[in-house]
């Protein structure tokens, strides 16, 4: 496997995991599985209080890759200050592709439910479900925030909030 800068992974590099976001690599081992020696990184998400073990050869296959780049970070901004669109399909079919979005684990696509999601008169009650997935893609587009501009996730969600909360301002003065 030719070693590709965004798979080379070094004790301490912060990562993100599309399932589960945010880690952090603990260190690079090898176990004999199956008669095989397997090198495996393994990654740390201090939240989930969870350590994930992923063969090195399969890391990029699994997702796993970089904290993104601010410019990168900058587009999820972008996206998270457009307009939202409500699609009419279900509840259910909109919530899967909602939560298909989040283990994406592209800060654009998870940017894009926060938008979706918050509404546009804040007066109207969510359903329980549409907190749950709005509140785990707050913290899942805040962790990343918090760990590339280096603040704490709490910091990083009350801007994001603050971000949605002008939008649906100014798009309620634009109507």
């Amino acid at each position: 496997m030719a070693h590709n800068d965004n798979f080379d992974f070094s004790k301490g590099d912060y990562v993100v995991y599309p399932a589960h976001g945010v880690g952090q690599i603990e260190g690079i081992e090898t176990q004999v599985i199956g008669g095989a020696k397997i090198s495996l990184y393994t990654v740390t998400f201090e939240k989930e209080r969870m350590r994930l073990k992923i063969p090195v050869m399969k890391a990029q296959s699994a997702g796993l890759r970089r904290l993104s780049t601010t410019d990168r970070l900058k587009d999820a901004i972008t996206t998270l200050k457009g307009r939202s669109r409500i699609r009419r399909a279900m509840w259910s079919r909109r919530a899967q592709e909602y939560e298909t979005k989040i283990n994406s684990g592209d800060p654009v696509a998870i940017a894009e439910v926060l938008r979706d999601l918050k509404r546009s008169n804040d007066d109207t009650e969510q359903s329980y479900s549409e907190r749950q997935i709005y509140q785990s893609a707050l913290e899942r587009l805040a962790r990343e925030v918090a760990a590339v501009e280096k603040i704490t996730d709490e910091k990083a969600a009350e801007r994001l909030e603050k971000m949605l909360k002008k939008e649906v301002k100014t798009a309620k003065k634009a109507a």
